[in-house]
């Protein structure tokens, strides 16, 4: 089992050197930029450090195998393994370490689900700089933390987990859904409903993750077995 002793950093205070134990984290989001900025971030936080980071869930289970860490800040969405089955993976190979995850998706259904999988924490990306550093430090000491946006939902939505995942999509989303299963491509689907080709990208992505489904074959069976498409 790797080691979870944290690296120790010196800092000045009053004229005296401390030693303060270091929380270590392994970024994983698909997104240069978003992972630039987190690091600018954090590099401001004199009791965190950044000691690695990964494009996608393949990459990031190599990463947590050379790096030891206290802690994996985890977006919902990457190419590859990703989502609750990287989480599920993470559990069974990484059993000790904490996972937060930092995601743009604000619906209860995915955090239920990521939380469910394994996920200590889950904060939206729209949250300020010093909700991130405390979740972390909370996360890190053993606790839990949700986004308080999400807390009244998973509170209350008792339905989360009994109904069907189809049940959960808006409106939009289930329609692009059972069109994408009916065999229409992205860009056709835009064009049929006047939306941005990176609109219906989008309800994709959130409709994949809220049902759990990786590629467009699964989302055919699932429309197929509950009857939402001829087979």
């Amino acid at each position: 089992m790797r080691s979870r002793v944290r690296s120790c950093g010196i800092i000045k205070r009053s004229g005296m050197f401390c030693c303060i134990s270091m929380i270590r984290i392994v970024i994983a989001d698909d997104h240069t930029i978003v992972r630039h900025g987190l690091k600018q971030i954090l590099a401001l936080t004199p009791d965190i450090i950044v000691v690695g980071e990964s494009g996608d869930g393949d990459e990031l289970l190599d990463v947590l195998t050379q790096i030891p860490c206290d802690l994996v800040l985890l977006d919902m969405n990457m190419p590859g393994l990703a989502g609750v089955d990287l989480i599920k993976r993470m559990r069974t190979e990484c059993s000790h370490l904490p996972i937060l995850v930092l995601s743009m998706h604000i619906e209860g259904q995915i955090a239920s689900r990521a939380l469910k999988a394994g996920a200590s924490g889950y904060l939206t990306k729209d949250s300020d700089p010093e909700i991130l550093v405390g979740a972390i430090r909370k996360v890190v000491s053993g606790g839990r933390f949700v986004d308080a946006a999400l807390v009244e939902t998973l509170l209350f939505d008792h339905d989360l987990e009994t109904r069907a995942p189809h049940e959960g999509l808006s409106p939009r989303e289930l329609q692009v859904f059972l069109m994408l299963a009916s065999g229409k491509t992205v860009s056709k689907i835009a064009s049929e409903l006047n939306l941005s080709i990176k609109t219906i990208s989008t309800h994709k992505c959130r409709f994949m993750l809220k049902m759990n489904i990786q590629t467009k074959t699964d989302l055919v069976r699932y429309a197929i077995r509950h009857q939402l498409i001829d087979g």
